[in-house]
């Protein structure tokens, strides 16, 4: 993991615990990584409650509540898809109050039109009150597997920082 990436986590960890929040992931091409990037900073169980890695279309629908609907009407890489993923973290879990997902195409293959090798998809979902607010957002990453998925936790980490606790 890049000293960068060891920054922007444990930035995040100390702004989550600033509020007293929880934060939860939903990976698909990222398998993980995310998780274990937060999870490497010691300390992290006062902020991460949990992570979940649903690749296929069938765990997103069954551990994280997407849509069917959505999967078929926009497909797994999505920003539609994304919002539903973090969404239904905060759905499954009582203590996270913060969300990030992530959905995309790491490569080699994978690609269709208009969703091309290196395109990621972005959720971020807050607890509001008694209701949630969602964004995302979508980059396309330059390099190969490694490299797309390396480059899509950094810019989750460093989007969340932002909706956290713009500067």
């Amino acid at each position: 993991m890049s000293e960068s990436t060891v920054i922007r986590a444990a930035e995040l960890g100390q702004r989550l615990l600033r509020r007293n929040w929880m934060l939860g992931c939903a990976e698909s091409c990222t398998g993980g990584l995310l998780s274990a990037a937060v999870t490497d900073i010691p300390g992290s169980s006062q902020w991460f409650d949990r992570g979940f890695v649903t690749y296929s279309n069938a765990a997103k629908i069954e551990q994280l509540r997407v849509g069917h609907d959505t999967l078929e009407r926009f497909g797994a890489v999505s920003e539609e898809t994304a919002m539903e993923m973090a969404a239904g973290v905060l759905s499954v879990s009582q203590k996270a109050n913060f969300a990030i997902s992530t959905t995309g195409i790491a490569g080699p293959d994978g690609a269709t039109p208009g969703k091309p090798v290196g395109m990621v998809c972005f959720g971020f979902a807050q607890r509001a009150g008694e209701g949630l607010v969602t964004r995302a957002a979508t980059r396309i990453f330059e390099g190969d597997r490694q490299q797309v998925r390396a480059a899509s936790v950094a810019f989750a980490l460093e989007t969340a920082l932002a909706f956290i606790e713009p500067r």
